[in-house]
């Protein structure tokens, strides 16, 4: 390889390297705040329920706090391959559950989703996919109260 065909590609390369580079995009967070009719108790094993349906291990911290770690996005025995090369996205989600009169309860969940697109990349923030959404899961608990 000459000198000069070398130094083309190493351009070629910089080139499409930097024009696949570029800035976060700004997303909002993912929490939801509500106020539930249903008693404390009911809505915390809703939470619990759902979350741990959804593939969540749940870190129940006190009477108040739920906690979960990252859900488990895919199953088998490569899946530490395929998100250590292809990347993807994994989420945890924080509730917090508090009785706000005799009947009804305040909800509140933080879903956190974290995107990897690639073997150099690391975890970033990025918007949630809508099946671990703050909204589905919302949906989720309220169908599992027979709210709807």
């Amino acid at each position: 390889m000459t000198s000069l065909s070398f130094r083309a590609l190493l351009l070629f390369l910089v080139i499409v390297t930097a024009a696949c580079a570029g800035p976060a995009i700004p997303h909002e967070p993912d929490i939801l705040d509500v106020t539930l009719p249903a008693p404390a108790e009911k809505v915390r094993a809703a939470v619990i329920q759902v979350l741990t349906d959804g593939g969540y291990d749940v870190d129940r911290q006190d009477d108040q706090n739920l906690t979960t770690g990252y859900r488990e996005e895919m199953g088998g025995p490569w899946n530490w391959l395929l998100r250590w090369r292809f990347g993807t996205g994994r989420s945890r989600v924080e509730a917090l559950v508090t009785p706000a009169a005799d009947q009804s309860t305040r909800l509140r969940l933080h879903v956190q989703y974290e995107g990897k697109d690639g073997i150099f990349t690391g975890w970033e923030d990025s918007p949630t996919a809508l099946p671990q959404s703050a909204e589905n899961q919302l949906r989720l608990i309220k169908n599992a109260l027979q709210l709807l």
